[in-house]
């Protein structure tokens, strides 16, 4: 679905991907769903150790990324939620974060 290599900063105006190319672009993630105007994630664990690295290791990603998630975490679970605020939906910069989210961990 997405061709882009890099995140671009989002604006108000920022092309919002209709729910035809969400499909498209859920179909290559595993476990990804949509909730309103977001994708996400939640991952399961054995403990809170591994849910506070997990969460951890996506901050560093969002940071490295420049596009930021949003980060819930407790014992045994991490959820990762991507939107494009600025931009009021998704864009490819969430699909991309996710796809590459996805690569870092397998």
């Amino acid at each position: 679905m997405t061709t882009a290599t890099e995140c671009v900063p989002c604006s108000e105006g920022t092309g919002v991907l209709d729910q035809a190319q969400i499909n498209d672009g859920l179909t290559n993630l595993l476990g990804w769903a949509q909730r309103d105007q977001t994708i996400f994630k939640r991952y399961e664990f054995k403990g809170f150790a591994k849910a506070t690295q997990m969460a951890n290791l996506v901050a560093w990603h969002s940071d490295k990324m420049g596009h930021h998630a949003d980060i819930s975490f407790g014992w045994g679970y991490c959820e990762v939620v991507y939107t494009s605020h600025e931009a009021g939906g998704l864009t490819e910069n969430d699909f991309l974060c996710a796809i590459r989210l996805e690569a870092l961990i397998s």
